[in-house]
């Protein structure tokens, strides 16, 4: 069976290659991520912010040139020492090597320590998400959000399949682009390259919608905003014919949201 220790091994071995593919962020982070990321965090110069399952740092380093002070963590220690180097010495960020699936150690962060916190494109990388929602309605302060993104569990899940079809329609050769969605209610657990060419296949932790928000719910958090996110039409990337892009604009790959804590 598939689980969190999985996982880590997994995205420890793609470090090095995901920071440097990944860089300081690229189409979808551009055009699809961060304006919602953005808007629904709305930081304000000051604020106190979690940023979970970090990465290389990249949403954190952007959170600080925001003003905010920021916490970064990450089960990968691999992964913590990019966001580190890439902070060229200065103390910007605070990183940490700390599991978002243990919520003890979550909780240690202390008692309301956080305005805000941020999981960027990551929930689907965690074997359990509901530790880590208990933890955040008890270390984010009252009134305080949660703003998380996820590759789309409708539409972009570890078993769909994108399409394309030509025809002859009134003497007109067109091409329709369209996904297949053989599965979405079960959760389900599947290995998949994010970026092609990456040094090993990491697990997907496929969650329905109504399975990725009850645990935030049950937690006492409030859903307040939600945006799905495509690509404008004849927007080209990636490096595959029918990679995500302009081709599906009537599709949404991602899916941003704001919880509050009450």
């Amino acid at each position: 069976m598939i689980g969190n220790d999985d996982a880590r091994r997994a995205w420890d071995q793609n470090a090095e290659f995901w920071d440097l593919r990944m860089d300081e962020g690229n189409d979808f982070v551009e055009l699809l991520i961060w304006p919602s990321v953005e808007r629904l965090l709305a930081l304000r110069s000051g604020e106190s912010v979690l940023d979970i399952a970090c990465g290389n740092g990249l949403t954190s380093r952007r959170m600080a040139a925001a003003g905010a002070r920021v916490v970064a963590i990450d089960f990968s220690e691999q992964m913590i020492e990019r966001g580190r180097r890439r902070n060229n010495g200065a103390e910007v960020v605070d990183y940490r090597i700390l599991d978002a699936t243990n919520y003890d150690v979550l909780a240690g962060l202390g008692e309301q320590a956080f305005d805000a916190a941020l999981c960027n494109m990551a929930l689907f990388d965690m074997a359990e998400i509901d530790p880590l929602m208990r933890a955040l309605a008890r270390v984010i302060r009252s009134g305080g959000r949660f703003v998380f993104s996820v590759i789309h569990p409708c539409f972009n899940n570890p078993s769909t399949i994108q399409m394309a079809e030509m025809e002859d329609r009134d003497g007109e050769i067109t091409t329709t682009y369209s996904i297949k969605v053989p599965r979405y209610m079960s959760s389900e657990t599947k290995l998949g390259l994010a970026i092609p060419g990456q040094p090993v296949a990491h697990p997907y932790f496929h969650r329905p919608l109504s399975r990725l928000l009850e645990p935030a719910f049950k937690a006492g958090m409030l859903l307040d905003a939600l945006e799905e996110r495509s690509f404008p039409p004849g927007h080209t990337t990636g490096t595959y014919p029918l990679s995500w892009g302009g081709n599906f604009s009537e599709i949404p790959p991602v899916l941003v949201a704001r919880m509050r804590i009450p």
